[in-house]
């Protein structure tokens, strides 16, 4: 099938290239926003246009604590294995990013991590794994607007098994903060407000010194992709927001990686509207640290 048959949020891809394959992961529930959720489809490519699936990679067995919201899942090839950061829901807990595992890139995916690794009181979607220079693994989350307002992403260290957290967790920066986010009114609390969304980071290590960190939130026209900055590469920042988004019609939740022809990718999904999302593909090119689509 073509990208445009595939109904699919915050797209992942996991090249894997002695297989000559692209594996694509995402939202894909039907109607992710509502109850009784079904798991998570993968898709594969040999170039990104013509694709083969849905392939069943997650489905939850009896007793799974989430019934619900079955978000953003992102895959990566970590000590032999492959790891899933996913984030799941049920009523009266709340939404947090898990930690799954499985042999091959299809799974079947199984819990690893004992529930999530977001803090368990708080609100927490879109998970993403990074490694600093020492090879310490972080989970980089959102803390969502729904509870705090003001949208937040924040770092925590977690121990090299990828089973538990080490340490405090770091707050990077509010979604206000940056210059091109716009408030969405809704009622928090039963009173109404001007929040910010944060969602899908994830990072990008320049040829320099310097990480980005892609975000999603709502400007001018809608969903939006930003980028946000560590000049020193520091994952606890400070962190600097680029003045204008890097997309902004209406498309967001995007995460970079590199084709087997060495190409720059940018993935993410658009328009934002279920269930309109498809899956779009972007060249990117890198120039003196910063980010542009070709």
């Amino acid at each position: 099938m073509q990208s445009s048959a595939i109904q699919i949020r915050d797209p992942f891809i996991l090249p894997v290239e002695d297989e000559g394959l692209y594996y694509l992961y995402g939202t894909t529930d039907p109607n992710c926003w509502g109850e009784q959720a079904v798991g998570f489809d993968a898709y594969t490519s040999k170039d990104l246009e013509e694709w083969e699936g849905p392939f069943p990679v997650f489905r939850p067995e009896p007793g799974f604590w989430a019934d619900r919201n079955f978000w953003a899942p992102e895959v990566y090839h970590y000590n032999g294995r492959y790891f899933m950061f996913a984030s799941f829901k049920a009523a009266g807990v709340c939404r947090g990013t898990q930690i799954l595992v499985a042999a091959t890139p299809l799974g079947p995916f199984q819990p690893y991590s004992a529930g999530p690794v977001t803090p368990r009181d708080w609100e927490c979607l879109d998970g993403t794994l990074y490694l600093d220079r020492q090879g310490d693994p972080w989970i980089v989350f959102c803390h969502e607007w729904v509870q705090v307002v003001d949208g937040e992403i924040w770092a925590q260290r977690l121990d090299r098994n990828l089973q538990r957290t080490v340490g405090d967790p770091v707050l990077l920066f509010k979604a206000s903060t940056a210059p091109w986010t716009r408030p969405h009114r809704r009622k928090f609390g039963g009173v109404e407000k001007d929040g910010f969304v944060t969602d899908g980071p994830f990072l990008y290590q320049t040829a320099g010194r310097a990480l980005l960190m892609l975000w999603s939130s709502r400007g001018e026209a809608g969903y939006a992709l930003g980028i946000a900055r560590s000049e020193d590469g520091n994952i606890r920042g400070p962190w600097q927001h680029e003045a204008e988004p890097l997309y902004k019609q209406d498309g967001g939740h995007g995460m970079v990686f590199t084709a087997f022809d060495g190409r720059l990718m940018l993935t993410l999904h658009a328009p934002n509207k279920t269930p309109a999302e498809r899956p779009r593909f972007f060249p990117l090119r890198e120039f003196n640290g910063r980010l542009r689509i070709s």
